[in-house]
């Protein structure tokens, strides 16, 4: 089955999100909050869950299970942008709309996966 072009950018933009945690991981270590259990290894697990769930949208067997994992991924996300919003030394001196705006738009990349669903 071909799927519509914005489907493999979606996968794409995962992909390159889930690189940049092995080659930028300091960036994402800032962000991790500190309250959670080995940051480095969470950098690392959800660099590959990116990549994986990126690569799993461009199959129809692996679809549905991709859109799944990244909504909950998503979800899990939600943590760091509050974690953003709290903690100066995370904020990286980006503006509080900037940070305030990025929880709506983790909503709006969970309506865009689920949107997948009927494909």
């Amino acid at each position: 089955m071909i799927y519509p072009w914005h489907l493999y950018l979606m996968a794409a933009i995962y992909i390159f999100a889930g690189t940049m945690h092995f080659i930028r991981p300091k960036m994402y270590l800032r962000i991790m909050p500190r309250y959670l259990p080995n940051p480095k290894l969470l950098v690392i697990l959800s660099g590959i869950a990116e990549i994986l769930l990126g690569i799993g949208l461009c199959f129809p067997s692996t679809k549905n299970l991709a859109i799944s994992g990244i909504i909950a991924m998503l979800v899990v996300f939600l943590i760091v942008h509050y974690y953003m919003l709290t903690s100066k030394k995370a904020g990286a001196g980006i503006p509080v709309w900037i940070l305030l705006l990025r929880i709506p738009l983790q909503f709006g990349l969970m309506y865009w996966a689920f949107w997948y669903f009927q494909l």
